[in-house]
């Protein structure tokens, strides 16, 4: 089993920004990409950002691109999601998410494990 540890949300003005990072532990892979989603209230859950194994290639959704970087450091078994000039709309509950092989994926079904969440709000 592989656990995943998302720390670093809270209530932050608009403008703001915040560092998400997500630990991986438990149940090892020679490789895994990871990703970032996030759901606001009444909303299906979205995609926000990817990354492959090697760090080299990222993907983002065209809401956040510009605004977020994300990042990892294997040695760490950590992502991280920095997000700069936030907006009220970022608002949501953040969540990382891991999928086993070396390429990123943009979509919910490609990922095989989830946190549990944390929440990133955003005040006007």
């Amino acid at each position: 089993q592989v656990h995943l540890v998302e720390s670093g949300g809270g209530l932050v003005q608009a403008g703001g920004s915040l560092r998400l990072s997500c630990a991986a532990s438990g149940r090892t892979f020679s490789s895994y990409a990871m990703g970032w989603f996030r759901q606001a209230p009444g909303k299906e859950r979205e995609f926000v950002a990817a990354i492959g194994w090697s760090g080299g290639d990222t993907y983002y959704a065209d809401s956040v691109k510009g605004r977020f970087t994300i990042s990892r450091n294997n040695a760490k078994n950590t992502v991280y999601l920095q997000m700069n000039s936030l907006k009220p709309e970022d608002t949501a509950v953040y969540y990382c998410a891991l999928k086993r092989g070396p390429f990123l994926a943009t979509t919910e079904i490609g990922y095989d494990y989830w946190g549990q969440g944390t929440q990133v709000t955003v005040s006007s």
